[in-house]
């Protein structure tokens, strides 16, 4: 199933940013530059191309073995001919293919010898074993390509998932740096009031804790940002660094937010990956049926001989020639044209259980599918459930962020005049900060809902071309 993120309620990570303005003569790293980057540089998506030519180069082979094989020998030897009555049979071929005259006793006489050879061998017509297993190779090469196209699909719905991480992770660090500039023109105003004795001098203690509790967020706020872009960087392929993100797109509702999703069984790339691994072990499958039948071949053979040993030489064992030109001379031609039938009766008791694993392994293949598909479609549902959430908080979120404002003015006023506590005042700057938090939560959580229906669906056009 496609891992796209966490649960998106769960994760503080996921915020709007707009940009800070010491970012602003830097180059906007685009959503879409960020995903074509990645479909260049990522390391599993070239390994995948690579695997797609060789799939293809392989293809290419196995529709050779519809031809014949030709074999041209020649071969010159020089040797004694003693030849003896009896049985044997060359193992391996560890055995000498001298033949001569069993004469009746050991002799020594030796001479040069040459064969020269062409030989075809065919096996014409195998019971569809031969396109089988051609068609064997074309669906390898269709999984490798889908593998490929669905490796593709997911690193962009990675991309795309880390761009918004990043993007959040950057607004937490805005957010808490505004946090920490109140944080210390509070404490600015309380010391400077402390020693005036126009309050107590505790609080200038508690603003001094604001402060470092203030600075504290700032550090994790920076830590979890550049976490997010070393992931983005790896996703792009590209070396780690400080990336100034687009944010003009996510502080509205995108127009594909409320269209209606249905997954599509060929075209989703995750389920024509799996699908494609059904269909290569189906093919496998009549493979092995194949194997039942015999095999028809056709053989034709010419050659011709040469020996420096004469014809008479059984009874006149001093004809034969030392002479190199006289031995590597033709003097003797054959040819030979057969058809044959090779039919190996056990292979089909083997095989009987070889077809059985195979549809065993089929079942598997499509239990894995059923199950993929099954995941997608509880994803599918899950993405219409958040997207329905996030559009109720996308339109709380201002609510909060004006009430939180109002009441951290108010105390901040209050305080001023010596008429409410620090404490009063402390816990409207939380209110006021979850509330800004809570806001940017809400606007990146619409995206990051559209983008998991989409993933779901398989169709990663609609969230694309809202940029």
């Amino acid at each position: 199933m496609i891992n796209i993120v966490k649960p998106l309620s769960s994760i503080l990570g996921f915020y709007f940013l707009l940009l800070n303005a010491n970012f602003s003569t830097a180059q906007t790293l685009t959503l879409k530059d960020a995903v074509n980057k990645g479909l260049a540089n990522y390391g599993t998506i070239k390994a995948k191309e690579n695997y797609v030519k060789a799939s293809s180069a392989s293809l290419q082979q196995s529709k050779l073995d519809y031809i014949p094989n030709v074999v041209l020998s020649a071969q010159q030897d020089y040797g004694t001919i003693n030849g003896q009555n009896g049985a044997l049979y060359g193992f391996g071929g560890f055995s000498a293919a001298s033949s001569g005259a069993a004469l009746p006793e050991q002799n020594w006489n030796a001479a040069f010898g040459a064969l020269y050879l062409a030989n075809i061998n065919w096996d014409f017509f195998t019971f569809g074993r031969t396109r089988e297993r051609i068609k064997i190779v074309e669906k390898a090469v269709e999984r490798d390509q889908d593998d490929l196209a669905q490796e593709q699909f997911q690193d962009q719905v990675r991309i795309a998932a880390a761009y918004l991480n990043l993007l959040a992770a950057q607004r937490i660090t805005h957010s808490q740096e505004k946090n920490l500039e109140r944080a210390l023109v509070f404490k600015t105003n309380t010391v400077t009031r402390a020693k005036n004795g126009l309050i107590a001098g505790v609080d200038s203690s508690l603003a001094n804790a604001e402060v470092s509790n203030a600075r504290i967020a700032l550090t994790r706020a920076k830590d979890q940002e550049q976490e997010q872009a070393s992931k983005l960087a790896v996703l792009m392929g590209v070396p780690y660094g400080e990336f100034v993100l687009d944010t003009t797109f996510v502080s509205r509702i995108p127009k594909a937010i409320l269209e209606a999703t249905s997954i599509k069984e060929k075209s989703n790339p995750l389920l024509t990956y799996y699908q494609s691994r059904i269909d290569i072990s189906n093919e496998q499958l009549k493979f092995y049926k194949r194997a039942y039948y015999p095999t028809l071949s056709m053989a034709a053979v010419f050659q011709q001989r040469a020996s420096g040993f004469q014809s008479g030489y059984t009874q006149d064992q001093t004809l034969f020639s030392t002479d190199y030109g006289t031995g590597i001379s033709p003097t003797r031609g054959n040819y030979l044209i057969g058809l044959g039938l090779n039919w190996n009766l056990t292979t089909i008791a083997r095989n009987s259980a070889q077809v059985k694993s195979q549809r065993f392994i089929t079942d598997a293949l499509q239990n894995e599918y059923d199950l993929v598909n099954q995941q997608i479609k509880a994803q599918l549902d899950l993405a219409d459930a958040k997207i329905k959430n996030a559009l109720d908080n996308y339109n709380e979120a201002p609510i909060q962020v004006k009430a939180a404002t109002d009441a951290y003015q108010q105390k901040t006023m209050l305080y001023k005049n010596g008429l409410t506590t620090i404490t009063e005042v402390t816990q409207t700057l939380y209110a006021l900060n979850r509330a800004e938090t809570d806001r940017d939560i809400a606007y990146t959580n619409v995206w990051q809902a559209l983008l998991l229906k989409v993933a779901a669906a398989g169709e990663l056009t609609p969230f694309m071309s809202e940029f």
